[in-house]
């Protein structure tokens, strides 16, 4: 082998290692997150604290909003100077905000942590969506995109699971969980190379990318980075709802799972652990063999299936009481998601180009970002006033929706490729 043919080899090793490493991250601090959203802090809000559905889908709105409003500046940061300080400090100030939940049970600093734990998770989707899109080639999208939901949706799933066998009143157990898998991040984040930027490629080369942007100062220079990343783009006025509706559908269901579970099912803790474990093994087995079935026949077959079995569960959810109907609507629902994950999500990738991968990754998560803290705000209002049903059937008409509207998002080519 020619030295530059091991030396590609041997880059594309690291950069591998590389992206196995922020997938570990994002594994640890979703477990985190899930744990504390789906299993602790709405029972938490609820049973404890007695907030109303308004103010605990607030709550929730404030940790998504702490995400959102860093997502594109981290994008510019991780363009800028690299992955390691970026995650660093995120999975550091997710420890952070664990530690105030542990130590404090007022209420100003339950919201505050919450709202914490979102800054502190912000550069977790930017840094490995683009670490891994960059390194993983346009061919494999849907695959690579697959591998890094799994690594999320095992995170967001076992988190919530574990912790249900660890209940306690006054959650001491489960928040200690929650450090020590906080610390092994901290840990792993120290282990990432320096000097690696979105603008590095699988063989170590820097992108070809045009002269630096020019504008007075520091904000100038910034503004007219991101302007120059938003005319590289070449979507449909559409695609911009259509980002938000996705994840709002999402945002819906996240504060009153849980109370759902408890309080209209009547479910056990063990119950409900075990119909998290099923929708999530099913979405997790799935997955990463749809990514490849997208990326060898195309895209649109799987997008309008995910689009169609995950709409419709929901709106059959609700119809049922009995232990099976749960568990085959959430079976129903998982094979949906992961019809619709990696398919979905290859299609927003093409939209990214090239040269300033962190930025637009950055800009497309703050807007689905801004639908999950809408579809937290909107899940608690439909809660107080139409019911706990009511947030499962406007989520499930949202995603029939989208069934329709992608066909108009787009180009035709893509679709069919």
């Amino acid at each position: 082998m020619k030295p530059l043919g091991k030396a590609r080899l041997a880059a594309s090793e690291t950069g591998s290692r590389f992206v196995l490493q922020l997938l570990a991250i994002m594994f640890l601090v979703e477990f985190v997150k899930g744990a504390l959203l789906v299993s602790v802090l709405p029972l938490y809000l609820d049973n404890v604290l007695r907030f109303s559905g308004f103010l605990i889908g607030l709550t929730f709105a404030l940790q998504y909003m702490g995400d959102n409003l860093f997502r594109s500046p981290i994008g510019w940061a991780i363009d800028r100077i690299g992955y390691k300080p970026v995650m660093f400090a995120g999975v550091l100030l997710t420890m952070t905000s664990v530690s105030l939940l542990k130590w404090s049970s007022d209420p100003f600093w339950v919201v505050a942590a919450c709202a914490l734990l979102g800054v502190g998770t912000s550069p977790l989707w930017p840094c490995v969506m683009t670490a891994a899109t960059s390194r993983g080639g346009e061919k494999a999208q849907s695959t690579v995109i697959s591998t890094i939901y799994l690594a999320w949706f095992s995170g967001v799933g076992i988190g919530p699971i574990v912790i249900n066998f660890f209940e306690d009143v006054r959650y001491e157990t489960p928040l200690n969980i929650l450090l020590a898998m906080s610390a092994a991040g901290i840990a792993l984040a120290m282990t990432l190379p320096r000097g690696e930027r979105s603008s590095d490629r699988a063989d170590g080369q820097p992108e070809q990318a045009g002269p630096a942007p020019v504008g007075r100062g520091r904000i100038g220079r910034i503004k007219a980075y991101f302007a120059e990343a938003h005319a590289a783009l070449t979507v449909r006025p559409i695609f911009y709802p259509a980002l938000f509706l996705q994840t709002f559908a999402l945002g819906l269901l996240i504060p009153v799972l849980t109370i759902y579970a408890r309080e209209v099912l009547h479910f056990t803790a063990k119950q409900y652990s075990l119909l998290l474990l099923i929708g999530g093994a099913v979405t997790a087995l799935l997955m990463v063999p749809v990514g490849r079935m997208c990326d060898r026949w195309g895209i649109m077959r799987f997008s309008s299936a995910g689009f169609l079995l995950s709409g419709g569960a929901l709106l059959l959810f609700t119809l049922g009481r009995d232990f099976v109907y749960v568990v085959a609507m959430v079976v129903l629902l998982g094979t949906g998601y992961a019809l619709l994950i990696p398919a979905w999500n290859a299609l927003v990738a093409t939209a990214v180009p090239k040269e300033k991968r962190g930025a637009i990754w950055g800009f497309f998560l703050t807007i689905e970002g801004l639908g999950t803290v809408s579809g937290s705000v909107a899940s608690g209002l439909l809660r107080d006033w139409a019911g706990h049903e009511a947030p499962f059937i406007v989520s499930g008409t949202v995603l029939l929706v989208l069934f329709v509207a992608q066909l108009f998002i787009f180009p035709r080519r893509l679709l069919t490729s």
